[in-house]
């Protein structure tokens, strides 16, 4: 197996992060913690199991999309400061 401390290394170099010898040895510290519990993980029996992306069921609620009436292009205009055509003419950000 290779050495958690050249894994993060190579992360960091990847990430461009500046890693003290002593940042190194915590996080590879660290790093084996993980493995280590990831290999504990391994062990567990989930055959039969489904996979899920959550672990309660969820639910929608969001309201049904329901056709409605909508405001006459001549209302929604009245308050804009300027308008052409039933458009709001907005300032320019993009040149």
């Amino acid at each position: 197996m290779p050495s958690p401390h050249l894994d993060v290394r190579d992360v960091a170099r990847l990430a461009r992060l500046a890693l003290t010898p002593d940042e190194e040895a915590t996080l590879g510290s660290q790093l084996d913690d993980i493995l280590a519990y990831m290999r504990e993980l391994e062990k567990v029996d989930v055959a039969g199991v489904e996979a899920t992306a959550h672990p309660v069921p969820l639910a929608n609620v969001v309201r049904p999309d329901i056709v409605q009436p909508s405001l006459d292009p001549r209302e929604a205009l009245q308050n804009a400061p300027a308008h052409n055509d039933h458009l709001f003419v907005v300032p320019r950000i993009v040149e």
